[in-house]
């Protein structure tokens, strides 16, 4: 039995490939920074210099694979990242992680990422 019903191979593929270009990720993140409190378009076309006709495509872009959810209110559309949608796709990426033992991956996944340093130039 699919530990994650929400979401199938289809699915994960349609999610994952909303995400597989930069301005699409980047308004998914500034949603998920967000919180439930979500943010109108213009808002987000200005935190993040998109162009507002541009946004409207990736927002239903995002909306199609189910990882926004677009609130009407009144005038106005309020869009959120749908956590519940995220966290299942997280989910379906790690299910059998590691051979379905766990405890082999956990402290590889769990450890801190190594600090970005930056490189010198070289006179």
């Amino acid at each position: 039995m699919d530990a994650h019903p929400a979401i199938d191979s289809p699915a994960a593929v349609t999610a994952l490939a909303a995400l597989a270009q930069a301005s699409r990720l980047a308004v998914f993140r500034h949603l998920v920074e967000l919180g439930p409190d979500g943010a109108h378009p213009g808002d987000i076309a200005a935190a993040l210099a998109i162009p507002p006709n541009t946004l409207s495509f990736h927002l239903k872009a995002l909306s199609h694979a189910g990882l926004v959810d677009a609130e009407p209110s009144g005038r106005h559309i309020r869009y959120r990242a749908n956590f519940a949608r995220m966290q299942a796709l997280v989910g379906f990426l790690t299910d059998h992680c590691c051979g379905g033992d766990p405890a082999r991956c956990a402290p590889a996944a769990c450890a801190p990422a190594p600090p970005r340093t930056r490189a010198r130039r070289r006179a």
